[in-house]
């Protein structure tokens, strides 16, 4: 909670300046972890409300990315932007890559995928919001936690679980064979679980 006490007396015009600054400084702290953006779930964590996001966006000190998501401008551009852009847009804190994205991320397969997946857990309303960007595809699935990890910072299912789920959705065995033997190759996966998979592979292609 924000206590007046804690800033030197001094004209209403600058309070509100102050306070927008210390908001900023709190939520910078936040964005280095998310490649310089933040959302209204993080503004919760400091109990200021959501509406300051878009106060910071109309002063030019955040830009708006989609609903809910604004990013620092100064923080530098990456590649891998898009990936927590897609991660942050569905506003889940369990929200991770998953599928055809994942194997693609952790180089597993050569499947290079046009859109973004992303794997929320299991809900009574789906998402559904007026910015629904067409590259995104969202899953509903409820992971264990041994089946969520991290890529470049970034919340990703496992190797295994990537597999998993892609011999479900990605009609091209050759693919899905490759990311079963490069995850064992570096040991990513168990000759048991490389087993199963590949069984579960031939059972869908026979």
């Amino acid at each position: 909670m924000w206590r007046v006490m804690e800033f030197p007396a001094q004209k209403r015009t600058d309070y509100g300046t102050v306070l927008s600054m210390s908001i900023r400084e709190n939520l910078w702290e936040i964005a280095l972890d998310q490649y310089g953006y933040v959302t209204t779930f993080d503004t919760v964590r400091f109990g200021v409300s959501p509406g300051e996001l878009r106060k910071l966006a109309s002063r030019r000190k955040l830009v708006r990315v989609f609903q809910g998501v604004y990013r620092f401008p100064e923080f530098p551009v990456s590649t891998n932007d898009q990936f927590m852009e897609a991660v942050l847009w569905a506003r889940d804190p369990l929200a991770v890559l998953s599928h055809e994205t994942a194997l693609d991320v952790r180089e597993l397969s050569d499947v290079n995928p046009n859109v973004i997946h992303v794997s929320v857990p299991k809900r009574k309303n789906l998402i559904r919001r007026k910015e629904m960007p067409g590259v995104f595809v969202v899953h509903y699935e409820n992971l264990a936690p041994e089946q969520r990890g991290w890529w470049e910072q970034i919340p990703c299912v496992t190797a295994e679980t990537a597999i998993d789920q892609s011999i479900v959705s990605l009609p091209r065995p050759d693919l899905l064979q490759q990311a079963i033997d490069k995850a064992v190759a570096r040991g990513l996966i168990n000759e048991a679980t490389a087993a199963r998979q590949r069984k579960a592979l031939q059972e869908r292609y026979s």
